[in-house]
């Protein structure tokens, strides 16, 4: 008989394991460590990822019932006293670096031209409970994580992710994040800093977002009204500008580059006013390139409904960022497999299988495909029947 190895199995094989031996390393994660290994707190909690479990205590029971299939995947059965521990104590960092040599590697096949890169800055917000106070409170009664996120929309991959507690403003991880040259950035109004603006420019990218009512704008010429329909709705009019020169009385402007205003109506709703440094383009590729900021809404909508980042294990910000990098991790692990496989499923119907066969022995091409029922031994009852 083929032996066949389980669905997880088949997943831990999309990690690069020298990566994350390097970064253990590196963090000396498991110094000093005699009974759970940076790698086992690592399988067990990408196990409860997959497999949806939602506690600790999940956890520990899934992996103590499937004990006799986790050799093969390197994992091994483990108490969640220890595992608490481990998520509360083991640098975070290893994750965060396993992660992002796992996007590095990703990318090598997706290169296209600069103007063509896309980076969809956005975060999301995770409610946290009183015990992690410490750490994440934005105010008496509300404590929360936040993730800041570079998104590419053409690769639907997380090129970049940073995570902080709620109280952090969202253009801060954005500021601290490496520019790419000559990229396209699209942002909302929580990333209104003219500092960084001008370190966009001056690298020679362009940047799409919404312009705040206090912001004033000079048009250097008569608006045109070039009325287009677009998916968004109609182009109002198209003007460029420049920005305030002063934003207080002694501060002066960092952002003197002219601007481009496109405003874009839109049925029942008040006027989308969009600003950009790209004089050139068409008003429609302005307003399409705002638009598609809404990929990055659907990704996080799908973090949260295929992975466990809405219900968090531990309240610690160590044991938070490590749930969630290993979440991100996840996710890559599953994009990869997805592709390989070509099972024909979408991605969500994808995902609810691996979670439904986690510990299942199926080629994860045939997750969709019934298994056949074994066929009874004709030999064996012929034999009885003789015997008879």
């Amino acid at each position: 008989m083929r032996h066949e190895n389980s669905v997880f199995h088949q997943l831990t094989k999309h990690i690069p394991w020298d990566v994350f031996d390097a970064a253990v390393a590196a963090h000396g994660a498991d110094h000093r460590v005699r009974r759970l290994r940076t790698r086992d707190q690592f399988l067990a909690l990408l196990f409860g990822q997959v497999s949806g479990a939602q506690s600790l205590r999940e956890i520990e029971d899934g992996l103590t019932s499937h004990r006799s299939r986790l050799y093969h995947a390197g994992a091994r059965g483990v108490s969640r006293s220890t595992l608490s521990d481990a998520n509360a104590r083991r640098p975070a960092a290893v994750y965060e670096t396993v992660f992002a040599e796992m996007v590095r590697r990703a990318r090598p096949g997706l290169r296209r031209k600069l103007r063509d890169q896309v980076r969809l800055l956005d975060a999301t917000k995770f409610r946290l409970s009183a015990l992690s106070a410490g750490w994440a409170r934005f105010s008496r009664y509300h404590h929360g994580a936040k993730l800041h996120v570079a998104y590419d929309p053409h690769t639907n991959m997380i090129m970049r992710a940073v995570v902080t507690s709620d109280a952090v403003n969202d253009v801060t991880p954005a500021r601290a994040m490496p520019i790419t040259p000559g990229a396209t950035y699209v942002f909302d109004m929580a990333y209104y800093n003219f500092q960084w603006w001008a370190g966009l420019h001056a690298e020679g990218c362009r940047f799409v977002t919404r312009r705040k009512s206090r912001i004033s704008f000079r048009s250097s010429e008569p608006a045109t009204l070039p009325r287009h329909r677009v998916a968004e709705g109609t182009i109002l009019t198209d003007r460029t500008g420049y920005l305030s020169k002063q934003l207080r009385s002694t501060v002066a402007n960092p952002f003197t580059a002219p601007m481009r205003e496109v405003v874009v109506g839109r049925d029942g709703k008040q006027p989308l006013r969009l600003l950009t440094n790209d004089l050139d383009a068409p008003p429609e590729e302005i307003a399409a390139l705002y638009k598609q900021r809404w990929e990055v809404e659907l990704l996080f909508k799908w973090l949260k409904q295929n992975l466990r980042i809405r219900h968090f294990i531990g309240t610690s910000e160590n044991a938070v960022r490590t749930q969630i990098f290993i979440a991100l991790i996840a996710s890559l692990i599953l994009r990869a497999a997805h592709a390989i496989e070509k099972s024909g499923l979408g991605m969500q119907a994808f995902a609810r299988l691996v979670r439904q066969n986690t510990m299942h022995r199926r080629d994860l091409a045939t997750l969709r495909t019934p298994r056949k029922p074994k066929e009874p031994d004709t030999r064996q009852t012929t034999l009885d029947l003789n015997q008879c």
